[in-house]
């Protein structure tokens, strides 16, 4: 009955690394905890799944997000995109499945790198792996402690929302 208990146990550990598209393995991290979003546009799920960093009294901007290079877009392991159907991210064209999301930053915006390659720590950037890069719109806000990612829409379009700093991006999101 014992070695019952704990299978089970062990069954659900394993369960809990697994984030909810099973395309991105969660870390435990108290400083930098497991994140999520999703939507649902015309029947089809969108998600993304991150590590989300906070600032802990550092810059953000230039610095934590360095200005010049492509950057992670959070903590841990690669943060990842999964649709259901083939979407548009701004004039980008993005297939159904797994996809991995940096940012390339700079003082006059910032632009969403959508990448090909799955299953990777988020340092490990293979620049021949891009998809595309897409122009967010940016505006600067309230400080944002934590980087927070959320997906908004209905119908069939919406938005991706990056808040991390004082920095405020944001891109369009629809069905193909």
């Amino acid at each position: 009955m014992k070695a019952l208990a704990y299978a089970g146990i062990g069954v659900l550990a394993a369960s809990a690394l697994l984030a909810q598209s099973g395309n991105r393995k969660v870390t435990e991290n108290e400083k930098s905890p497991s994140a999520d979003t999703s939507i649902t546009l015309g029947g089809s799920k969108i998600t993304v799944e991150y590590n989300a960093p906070s600032a802990r009294g550092r810059k953000v901007e230039g610095t934590l997000v360095p200005y010049g290079k492509v950057w992670r877009l959070g903590a841990d392991n690669a943060t990842t995109l999964t649709n259901d159907a083939d979407i548009m991210i701004g004039d980008l064209k993005v297939p159904k499945g797994a996809h991995t999301l940096y940012i390339m930053a700079s003082e006059s915006g910032w632009k969403l790198v959508v990448n090909n390659q799955t299953g990777q720590w988020g340092t490990v950037y293979k620049q021949d792996q891009d998809l595309g890069r897409v122009d967010m719109t940016t505006s600067k806000g309230p400080i944002t402690e934590k980087l927070k990612i959320t997906l908004h829409g209905s119908g069939k379009s919406g938005s991706l929302d990056i808040d991390f700093g004082n920095t405020h991006a944001t891109v369009p999101i629809k069905l193909a």
